[in-house]
């Protein structure tokens, strides 16, 4: 059941790509074999625009579609249960890099005269949708149309139907790029073509050439979850090795079959452009395959460059030209293609990593943050990483309600709900009625489930802030149908945990709450309670749970009801038993990127990432003798020369105090530091003896990895004699948190 998701080559890659298209514009080796470099530049390198919109697809639409099985005609809609915040996100996103990039080139463009043919305002609407504002800005809003293309039939059509849709606007646009030349005898075909180019230059555009990568990419992501396992008999070759194998195989064919085409299509003069090949599409579908496929360290790093690469590689090369024109090199510079290809490349590299590097430094170094005591750090990549995780696991129809009780176990509930939303997440579950109404005042959509027990005194907070509560039995129904306003509500029902909930053989009662007048009943559920246990017996109940809560279902149907949305599983249950089919699941710890323990995160290999890291600041430094003590109770004594440090944070911010006098450790520049005498509410004590450097403002990584260490709240659980549920839970408000 492993699922490492790591982007490594892809994030790789896209430093291939960006250089491609850098090479696209400089022509590497024209001075060399003008052949060889039309095969560089005019085949070769068209892999790399679509590469990049395969990872728009891959990591934006993927979300989107449903890859459990849906009917390939006319329906479900791919987009049934899809959220749009992550499409206005990136519309909203790519526009303002589009903006800016357009402004960075406005005076080059009316230098060169970009805006000077025909009427100024339909040049201008030409630029700014189709051709691009200068000529490599044209994927800016190509991406952005296409994504709208693939959202907008999405919701109308199942995927094969968006696919179908995307290869016949590609196969149009073929015949206005690579394959001009075959339509150029045929008259109502010019005629339409021509009259299209006087609304855009080139087929190659956000109409005709994105939707179907895009719709590749997102495809991609769907094949994912069938990857196999890491575990496989030793007397067999691995099949992610098999899987290597035959995507290499496949790409050095298809790439075979490319450059023959680009070739036979050069030999004829039939290509009015080279932008689109029938190859280059199971061409990159086997590229993008095998990217996936040998994973490896994501890193945002390489994606700031290659995108810092991509907007400024033409002033470079404006530069560049220039420049060897004032010095007198033209000739070797420019004139010699390979040596500007190179200059350029090198020249953009090196500004790309400047610039990224001081991006990220802004983006992860708030100024709250210098003079900050102890603070925790949020990775909502990690977070959205591991919402694919679950879905993947989970029946396409199944949604995820993801557990925001108790602040988003320590993280942050506002924080942590807000990301969520913008991925599509419509559903929420809490433990109290002023938990879901501070999620609604800090403008949470969707459903949002109280699991726990409210007052009648506070109902109108459920009515108020559109709530939804547990119907915890009968009398509770009543209670709450009496309030006399209709309230929305889910029953919970006792399947064997003896918590809350109306016993299950008691369908009397359940069919009564299914009756009362003011109760808008939109779901039902029970609790697994020992699906993370271990022993056979765990298992055998929590099997009957599952057949006690179906036996429920199926008895109300039979009763002339039709049962509301369904769920019975927690993270556990999700990894358990992926396979059953309810309407929901309540996912908590694993949401947020581990399970309650470090032996059932090795046991599961779920892949998911911990969205979470704690840090605090040393606030002193101190030399100690050997001999001499220190701390309440002076619990620690020097065994030797000693170099002490305090640190700003205590178990008032939810250290556990367990993790005193030794037990547990922080991470001071990647060593672990031991915890020495007993934490204090708000301070305590490590030992970095031996830890070079070790300053008054240093920070310290009490959860999280630093370099090539890391801990865990698993790890601290563990040291202490609990889950890290609790760990997380206890985390305090006092925290700053910070979302990257």
């Amino acid at each position: 059941m492993e699922r490492k998701y790591e982007y490594g080559w892809i994030d790789r890659f896209r430093i291939i790509a960006a250089l491609l298209i850098v090479g696209i514009h400089t022509y590497p080796f024209i001075s060399i074999s003008e052949r060889f470099n039309f095969l560089f530049v005019h085949v070769l390198g068209r892999v790399a625009v679509p590469f990049f919109l395969m990872v728009t697809g891959y990591f934006l639409l993927s979300g989107h579609f449903a890859f459990g099985g849906d009917n390939p005609s006319l329906g479900p809609p791919a987009f049934k249960n899809a959220g749009t915040s992550p499409i206005v996100n990136f519309v909203r996103k790519t526009g303002l890099i589009y903006a800016g990039a357009t402004l960075l080139y406005l005076p080059v463009s009316i230098y060169a005269g970009h805006f000077s043919e025909g009427s100024i305002l339909a040049v201008i609407a030409r630029n700014i949708v189709f051709d691009g504002t200068f000529y490599h800005l044209w994927y800016l809003p190509a991406s952005i149309i296409g994504v709208l293309i693939i959202y907008g039939l999405g919701r109308k059509f199942s995927r094969h139907v968006v696919l179908g849709i995307s290869l016949a606007l590609y196969v149009t646009g073929l015949l206005g790029d690579s394959y001009f030349g075959v339509i150029y005898h045929v008259p109502f075909l010019m005629g339409a073509y021509e009259s299209a180019f006087h609304v855009f230059s080139y087929t190659r555009n956000g109409l005709f050439y994105a939707p179907v990568f895009l719709m590749l990419g997102a495809m991609a992501a769907g094949q994912r979850s069938k990857m196999p396992s890491s575990e496989t008999p030793s007397d067999k070759v691995h099949p992610k090795y098999q899987n290597l194998r035959l995507c290499g195989f496949g790409l050095l064919f298809f790439m075979g079959l490319l450059i023959f085409e680009g070739l036979l299509l050069n030999h004829f003069s039939l290509q009015r452009h080279t932008s689109m090949y029938i190859a280059l599409v199971p061409c990159m579908y086997f590229l993008f395959r095998l990217l996936i496929i040998s994973g490896g360290k994501s890193s945002p790093l390489l994606r700031s460059i290659s995108l810092w690469i991509f907007i400024i590689h033409p002033l470079v090369i404006i530069s560049v030209r220039g420049a060897a024109r004032f010095v007198g090199l033209t000739e070797l510079i420019v004139g010699n293609s390979i040596v500007h290809f190179a200059t350029v490349s090198l020249l953009s590299a090196i500004l790309s990593i400047a610039l990224s590097k001081l991006w990220l430094r802004y983006k992860k170094k708030p100024s709250s943050f210098k003079t900050g005591r102890a603070w925790i750090e949020l990775n909502m990549d990690n977070l959205r990483h591991n919402v694919q995780v679950l879905k993947y696991h989970l029946p396409h129809d199944c949604q995820l309600m993801p557990a925001i009780k108790a602040n988003a176990y320590g993280h942050g509930a506002i924080e942590i709900s807000k990301e969520l939303n913008a991925s599509g997440i419509r559903a929420f579950c809490v433990a109290t009625v002023l938990e879901g109404a501070e999620l609604r005042e800090g403008g949470i959509k969707g459903e949002i489930l109280i699991l726990g027990y409210t007052h009648p005194d506070h109902f109108h907070l459920l009515k108020k802030h559109r709530l939804t509560q547990t119907v915890i039995d009968f009398s509770y129904a009543e209670a709450l149908s009496n309030y006399g306003k209709k309230l929305m509500v889910h029953i919970a029902v006792d399947t064997g945990m003896r918590r809350l909930g109306e016993d299950s053989d008691n369908i009397e009662n359940i069919i009564k709450i299914l009756s009362c007048k003011n109760l808008i009943i939109s779901g039902i559920y029970s609790h697994l309670c020992t699906v993370d246990g271990c022993a056979p017996s765990d298992a055998q109940f929590a099997e009957k749970q599952i057949s006690c809560f179906n036996t429920m279902l199926s008895k109300i149907k039979e009763q002339g009801f039709i049962p509301p949305r369904a769920h019975i599983q927690s993270s556990y249950g999700v990894f358990r038993y992926p396979e059953l089919s309810y309407d929901y699941a309540r996912v908590g710890i694993a949401i947020y990127g581990m399970l309650s323990s470090l032996h059932d995160d090795e046991k599961y290999k779920t892949g998911l990432r911990p969205v979470l890291s704690l840090k605090a600041r040393i606030s002193a430094v101190k030399d100690m003798c050997e001999g001499e003590s220190a701390g309440y109770g002076l619990a620690f004594t020097a065994a030797r020369p000693t170099k002490i440090a305090m640190l700003a944070i205590g178990y008032a911010d939810g250290v556990p105090r367990g993790l005193s006098c030794g037990v547990g450790a922080v991470l001071v520049k990647g060593k672990r530091a031991p915890i020495i005498g007993r934490i204090c509410m708000d301070q305590m004590m490590i030992d970095v003896t031996g830890i070079d450097g070790a300053r008054q403002g240093d920070e310290v990584v009490i959860i999280g990895d630093l370099e090539d260490e890391k801990i865990t709240a698993c790890e601290i659980a563990g040291q202490t004699g609990t889950i890290a549920n609790e760990v997380l839970s206890r985390l305090g408000r006092r925290l700053e948190r910070y979302v990257n």
